[in-house]
């Protein structure tokens, strides 16, 4: 990553100061992997379930998730194992709302800090 932009296959990719990015449409699973890098996640089969409903969730609702919002819609669609904090929080490093979001290629949750 230089400068706000991450090169991904010879694209450049332009991210906001927060490191979302800054065209939606510039997502791919390859987009994915190098956002993982930078905060330090092999996506694995786990994650991609998550990435993969939460671009659901934003696609029903128009916006990114917030924590509880997040919490309850993987709960709803992949069962309460899977819907609550400890499992999330262990996926996507204490932050599942923010760094999910950043890596389906979403705009940044409201009432995220």
């Amino acid at each position: 990553m230089v400068n706000g932009t991450l090169t991904v296959a010879g694209r450049v990719i332009a991210l906001d100061q927060d490191f979302y990015l800054a065209k939606l449409d510039d997502w791919s699973p390859e987009v994915a992997e190098h956002l993982a890098v930078l905060e330090g996640i092999q996506l694995q089969a786990a994650h991609w379930e998550i990435i993969q409903a939460v671009q659901q969730f934003y696609q029903t609702f128009d916006l990114s998730p917030a924590n509880r919002a997040l919490v309850k819609y993987i709960a709803q669609q992949l069962g309460k194992e899977k819907g609550n904090s400890l499992y999330l929080n262990s996926l996507f490093n204490g932050q599942p709302a923010k760094i999910v979001s950043r890596l389906a290629g979403l705009p940044k949750p409201a009432n995220c800090f």
